[in-house]
């Protein structure tokens, strides 16, 4: 039994910590944004309004994924080990 709750808390661990690298891809994403825009508003300064909504529209839904990512970390550490393992326990019967 022990070894059964062992094997939960660690894959609930690996499994945070796969969900987290989705972090990786919104900084990186909206780095390449913001710095295309910067770029953008130097070629054409009168267009700058325009250019800064739309970047950071952009941002904002991008950043939804690394949110994503660690709402389902934060549940695989803190939620889901009590769930499987009240799930273990109800089918040995303990």
């Amino acid at each position: 039994m022990e070894l059964a709750i062992a094997i939960i808390l660690g894959c609930c661990a690996v499994g945070a910590g796969l969900a987290l690298i989705a972090g990786i891809g919104p900084g990186i994403g909206e780095g390449y944004a913001v710095g295309q825009a910067c770029a953008a508003i130097g070629r054409q300064p009168e267009s700058r309004g325009q250019v800064t909504s739309t970047m950071i529209m952009g941002c904002a839904i991008a950043e939804t994924t690394g949110i994503y990512g660690l709402v389902i970390g934060i549940l695989l550490i803190f939620v889901a080990p009590n769930i499987f393992v009240g799930i273990l326990q109800k089918a040995i019967g303990a």
